[in-house]
């Protein structure tokens, strides 16, 4: 019996993954990456300094004019990111001279997500206008100025939560008071109304292979995650074996394409606590081009749902009832909610997290990749709850 070393991944192996799964080309390319590097050194804490060098470096291969980076600092949050907040004198286009606040993002050795920060860039320019963005400036997408593959945005003031809301890891089970969640909820629903309905046929999308109508979505995005378990796992797990082929047997044809978030849900906005307007959307990491209900099936998870004030009603991303939140998206998107295309993505979402958790989270945890090695060790705990979900949602769907 041949022996697979995960952690020490041979060129064959790597070669024998890529030609296993048919995924997107940047997808393939972000997810060799991940295994190309892994069995380089563990993380270990970056000087601010070597992080603002390597911004002046891709800020000045990129600006003609001189620029000024001042008052870097450590951010905190962000699960698979470093993030670190400063100031830019420049001339920006358009506008002249000024000091911008800026975030810059910054990969770590490997993280929870092995994904393209240029798809995660061209998404955002590609929906600035449509909902609540932020800026987006400049992406180092192979780590050639930086550590690690980088992007940087402009700073967006807001608040994921109210300053006296409770909500756990990643803005799980947030609570929002009623008055909150009546000026949040039209936002939420006519937002990602308006991501579904945009015409990205003649944006800047170059990191994104357009599937056909028909089943090839589903395929490409299946056997995304079905890599990621085979490259990520410590163990085999029989029901995810079983749900990947549940998955490909029970793929929908789509019949409207859409830009998909990937993580639509509360913890992933920030909005203005004075008037409640939401003011961006954050960690488009995920993002591809596919159907809209996997959007919708995240959103409504159980995992990202809480308990109204009655202790009986679920509010869809602690926001609205779900049959509410369908039927307010339908309206607004003039887009019909096919129920068993929902039932289809509650199971992909599941399986997609599973490998998250117990595959990525251990495997990254386990090599000492990451500042939340805690975190990450953590949410091996929720992957066996997400197997308890992911096998009701099966046989109901028997």
């Amino acid at each position: 019996m041949q022996i697979i070393d995960k952690d020490r991944p041979s060129p064959e192996l790597i070669a024998s993954m890529r030609k296993r799964f048919e995924v997107e080309r940047e997808v393939d390319r972000a997810l060799t990456y991940k295994m190309e590097k892994r069995s380089g050194p563990a993380y270990t804490k970056l000087p601010l300094e070597t992080l603002v060098a390597g911004l002046k470096s891709l800020i000045a291969s990129q600006l003609k004019e001189p620029f000024e980076i001042s008052n870097a600092h450590w951010l905190a949050g962000g699960a698979s990111k470093l993030q670190v907040g400063f100031d830019l004198a420049w001339n920006r286009p358009g506008v002249g001279r000024e000091t911008t606040r800026m975030v810059l993002r910054n990969d770590l050795a490997e993280a929870l997500h092995a994904t393209s920060r240029l798809r995660e860039f061209q998404i955002v320019k590609a929906l600035t206008g449509t909902i609540p963005m932020p800026p987006v400036f400049w992406v180092d997408n192979t780590g050639e100025h930086l550590p690690y593959p980088a992007i940087v945005y402009g700073f967006v003031n807001g608040v994921t939560k109210p300053s006296n809301a409770k909500s756990g890891v990643t803005g799980l089970g947030t609570y929002l008071p009623e008055d909150v969640r009546n000026k949040l909820s039209p936002q939420f629903v006519a937002h990602m109304a308006k991501m579904h309905t945009f015409d990205f046929s003649k944006a800047e999308l170059s990191a994104f292979d357009v599937p056909q109508l028909g089943k090839q979505n589903a395929e490409w995005v299946v056997n995304w995650w079905d890599r990621v378990w085979a490259e990520d796992a410590q163990e085999e797990v029989p029901l995810m074996a079983l749900a990947s082929s549940w998955l490909h047997k029970n793929a929908p044809a789509v019949e409207h394409l859409s830009i998909v978030h990937g993580d639509f849900r509360t913890g992933n906005y920030l909005f203005n606590e004075a008037d409640t307007r939401i003011t961006t959307w954050l960690d488009w990491e995920l993002s591809r081009i596919g159907d809209r209900h996997q959007d919708l099936a995240w959103s409504t998870s159980h995992a990202f749902s809480v308990l109204g004030e009655d202790g009986k009603t679920l509010l869809v991303s602690g926001l609205m009832p779900e049959t509410q939140f369908l039927e307010e998206y339908e309206k607004a998107s003039g887009l019909k909610v096919d129920k068993k295309a929902l039932h289809y993505y509650q199971v992909f979402n599941a399986y997609s997290m599973i490998g998250m958790t117990l595959g990525t989270s251990y495997r990254v945890a386990r090599n000492g990749k990451s500042h939340q090695d805690i975190l990450l060790a953590w949410l091996l705990g929720v992957g066996y709850m997400l197997l308890d979900e992911m096998r009701g949602l099966i046989e109901k769907g028997v």
